[in-house]
């Protein structure tokens, strides 16, 4: 969903700069300016003295500009936020062992190692994300685990397991794996 808002926001960005530039320049190089166009021709500036004070002793106008940039500047730092926020690998390279190569889906990926870890003894529920560059990547695992599950075992199986396989069907010398454990939630058993 990212990558069309990007690309929805810089073609509308794209082509208010080109028609604006487009015909900013044009009338400066002495085309007539059409009977819309703020100004009359070459010589005129962008904002005249009328322009500029027009609206300064309305009680509305400088809170309405101020609102307005003020959600425009959150609209860009969200969308800057979200554009860096994104390091999650689209692919990530394969050896094929035959001097070429192969690319796999960083998301197929982490759903094979979330299902590999889901399937873990004691384990309710696995979340897996994948940082890092295609060639390098990385794996982020959240466990929750149930009640009479110990951490390092659960840890071990993760380790030994789905990272394993992962590590070795991609052809890669090492996958890192940073792995959050979270105990699940459960009412206290009565003792008698």
């Amino acid at each position: 969903m990212l990558k069309g808002v990007n690309r929805v926001l810089l073609a509308i960005a794209g082509l208010v700069l080109i028609a604006l530039g487009g015909s900013v320049l044009a009338i400066g190089l002495g085309a007539p300016a059409p009977s819309w166009w703020l100004h009359d021709g070459r010589h005129d500036v962008l904002l005249d003295e009328a322009e500029r004070t027009r609206w300064r002793d309305e009680g509305w106008w400088w809170p309405v500009v101020i609102a307005a940039l003020a959600v425009l500047v959150l609209l860009c730092l969200w969308w800057l936020l979200a554009v860096l926020r994104r390091r999650r690998p689209a692919e990530v390279l394969v050896d094929t062992g035959d001097g070429e190569g192969a690319s796999l889906r960083g998301r197929a990926l982490e759903h094979a190692l979330e299902e590999e870890a889901n399937r873990l003894d004691g384990v309710a529920r696995a979340h897996v994300r994948l940082t890092g560059r295609g060639t390098e990547p990385r794996a982020r695992a959240l466990l929750t685990l149930e009640p009479h599950v110990e951490p390092g075992a659960a840890l071990h199986g993760l380790t030994t397991g789905a990272v394993a396989h992962a590590r070795d069907s991609t052809g890669l010398a090492a996958l890192p794996t940073e792995a959050r454990l979270h105990a699940r939630k459960h009412r206290p058993e009565r003792v008698t």
